[in-house]
Parts: C-alpha cells; sequence; structure tokens
C-alpha cells in the first residue's frame, strides 16, 4: 500500500525525534512517502492530489486545523478517482476530532493503534458537516460556531502570531475576559431548522458534528452530548448571557453527562439534516478551531458517511 504522510512541522506536541520515530514505524508497513506542510491550505493541496498520485492512504500528523484541511482535500478528490483512506494523528493543543474518534491522544500511541487498523484491514465511515454560503463551502469534522467561541479562537491565533503557546489556560483567560467586556453579548443571531420554529435573539450558537465541542485539558466540554458523527448535526444557542446562566452551564458542559437536551437559559436542536445561522450584524465565526473572519449566514448540512478511517 502507497501512504502519503502529511506532517505539520509547527505541531505544537511533537518533536523532530517523535516525528522520526513515527515515520520509521508507519514505513515498516507501507511505502511511505512524507510532505511536510509549507504554508497554510498546503495540506489540503497534498490531500487533493494524493489520489491521482496513486496514494491509498493519507496519514495527518497535526492538530484540528491540519485534520480540516486533510479533510478538505480529500473530499475535492477528482472526480473519477479512488478517494483515499484517511488516518489523523494527533499533534496539536486539542485534537478534538481525534480524541472523540476514541484514540489515543499520544501521538506514538495512536500510531501503534492506526497500524494495528491497518494490519487487521479495519475501516469505518464517519459523517461531516457542510457548511455554505456566500463566502464559504467547506467541511468541519467537530464543529463551527457564532459568536463568543469564535472570537475566542480569533484572538487566541493574534496571540500565537505573537509567539504563545496554545493551551486551555490561554483560551480559558481569553474567553473570560471577551465575557467581561460584554461584547460578545449581542443577541444577534437566529437558528433556523426544518420542522422547527425559527429561534432569534441567540448571543451565540454552535453546531457540532460529535461530541465533545472541545476540551479542557482532559475533560470534554459538552454542549451536545447525544452529538455522534453517525447522525445529523447537533445545535446550541444561548438564549441568556448573564454571570449567573454562564457559570452554571459551563459547569454543565464540563460534567461526565454534558447539558441536559432542554434547559433555562439555552436551546437545542439534535440529529439534524440541515440548519441555518444568520446575524443582523456581522458577527466572528469559527469551524474546526479556525476563525474564517465575521460572517452574516452560514447553512449548514450533514454530510453522512463522507469519509473513511483507519483507526
Amino acid at each position: 500500500m502507497r501512504a502519503l504522510f502529511i506532517v505539520n512541522p509547527q505541531a505544537t506536541t511533537t518533536t523532530p525525534r517523535s516525528r522520526d520515530v513515527i515515520v520509521g514505524a508507519i514505513a515498516r508497513d507501507v511505502e511511505l512517502h512524507v510532505a511536510q506542510t509549507e504554508y497554510r491550505d498546503h495540506a489540503r493541496e497534498l490531500a487533493r492530489e494524493a489520489a491521482g498520485e496513486g496514494f491509498e492512504l493519507v496519514i495527518s500528523l497535526g492538530g484540528d486545523g491540519t485534520v480540516n484541511e486533510v479533510v478538505n482535500g480529500l473530499l475535492a478528490t477528482p472526480e473519477g478517482l479512488d478517494r483515499p483512506s484517511y488516518a489523523a494523528l494527533p499533534g496539536g493543543s486539542a485534537n478534538v476530532f481525534i480524541r472523540a474518534l476514541g484514540l489515543p491522544a499520544d501521538p506514538v500511541e495512536a500510531t501503534g493503534a492506526m497500524l494495528e487498523a491497518l494490519r487487521s484491514g479495519y475501516r469505518r465511515t464517519v459523517g461531516l458537516g457542510r457548511i455554505t454560503g456566500d463566502e464559504d463551502d467547506r467541511y468541519f469534522t467537530f464543529c463551527a460556531g457564532f459568536g463568543w467561541d469564535a472570537a475566542v479562537v480569533h484572538e487566541v491565533e493574534r496571540q500565537r502570531r505573537r509567539g504563545r503557546r496554545a493551551s486551555p489556560a490561554l483560551y480559558m483567560g481569553i474567553a473570560l475576559k471577551l465575557f467581561l467586556e460584554g461584547d460578545i453579548q449581542l443577541p444577534s443571531l437566529r437558528v433556523e431548522a426544518p420542522g422547527h420554529a425559527p429561534v432569534h435573539d441567540l448571543h451565540m450558537a454552535l453546531v457540532t458534528n460529535t461530541t465533545p465541542w472541545t476540551y479542557a485539558g482532559s475533560v470534554p466540554v459538552q454542549p451536545t452530548p447525544r452529538s455522534r458523527f453517525g447522525l445529523g448535526l447537533d445545535a446550541f444557542a444561548l438564549t441568556q448571557m448573564s454571570t449567573a446562566t454562564t457559570v452554571r452551564l459551563l459547569r454543565q458542559m464540563l460534567s461526565h453527562k454534558g447539558v441536559p437536551p432542554f434547559g433555562r437559559g439555552y436551546v437545542g436542536w439534535h440529529d439534524q439534516a440541515e440548519l441555518t445561522v444568520t446575524s443582523r450584524t456581522a458577527r466572528p465565526f469559527q469551524v474546526d478551531g479556525e476563525y474564517l473572519g465575521h460572517r452574516t449566514r452560514v447553512n449548514f448540512r450533514s454530510v453522512p458517511k463522507a469519509l473513511r478511517i483507519v483507526g
């Protein structure tokens, strides 16, 4: 089997030595070609070209941003070519998609699990989310967000460009700062889903393809605990953003049960084929932990059995 190994050299939780160990282990089982990403969306380009170059498997080492790029590249495989299978190894600070698949958070252990699946022929398919709009047409693996969480992602990216390391403490500190400033509390959002009455005057909205939404260190954060790769999309939105409501909901999100389907201060949707989120004013928007800019409208659609996974 020929495999393309896409490595993000900026991955925060690996070293050149550990990457060499991983490459050596994989190369004993497959004919391996290694490519390092050099710029934003490079992983997407490499994955899109993989089928045409005869690769049957694409492996990536990086964070959720790298995963998102590879997935979008694979889903853009030219018509008439067999799309390669995908194996994702963790190299970022959160690795939400990989951990949601049940794979180890340690890259070396994850490599071992992937190789066991490869040798046994084990494959599984997962559903994805797809966003479309005037400025977007792309897939996401675990979440997309309007409002507060996207503003946090935007500021974290700005801090990382200044040399700060992404960490749960950085995310939480920025989230608290933005909450206290009050700019993210504008109730401008509206969510529409077929078969449901539209809900408006929302402060923030999340659309998820699985649970958790993210991790606080080793603790999963679950605003949509019933969300699964094998179902449609779930969504969660705040109808109130007082300090008491936010603290109560964050505590529930951090519990092993997550936020209940119904309660005060929020509204939820489960297993939806499609959703639309609009805003009266442009608000920050993120996909899989990557800030895309400010948006006023995004359409969401569930894409079942979109991707074949090894591991």
